[in-house]
């Protein structure tokens, strides 16, 4: 089994900055992606940076974040600036990971809420 846990969201004001960090841990032999998606209620989940054999950011944020990762420590990071409104939502760690056996599954994070005030 895989864990991801996420860390760094909370409240913030229009134009501020967080860095949101996720760690995978467990039985891991090689993560191919991994990045972050979010969700507001009643809409469904959409991508927000991956970082993979490319990195691919949602259009929406491309210029304001940036994601970063550390292979050798399973870890991922997003830096959020110039945060608006709009990017309120409960935000998800996401891992593309094979456990051995030719097993290969997607894993989720619990989720770090982000809320951005006017």
């Amino acid at each position: 089994q895989v864990q991801l846990v996420e860390s760094g969201g909370g409240l913030v004001q229009a134009g501020g900055s967080l860095r949101l960090s996720c760690a995978a841990s467990g039985t891991i032999v090689r993560i191919y992606s991994m990045g972050w998606y979010r969700q507001v209620p009643g809409k469904q989940r959409e991508l927000v940076a991956v970082s993979g054999g490319s990195t691919n950011y949602a259009d929406s944020v491309k210029g304001r974040f940036t994601i970063s990762r550390d292979n050798a420590k399973n870890t991922v990071w997003m830096q959020m600036n110039s945060l608006k409104p709009e990017d309120t939502a409960l935000y998800y760690c996401y891992a593309d990971v094979n456990t051995g056996w030719a097993k290969r599954s997607d894993y989720w994070g619990q989720g770090t809420q982000v809320t951005v005030s006017s």
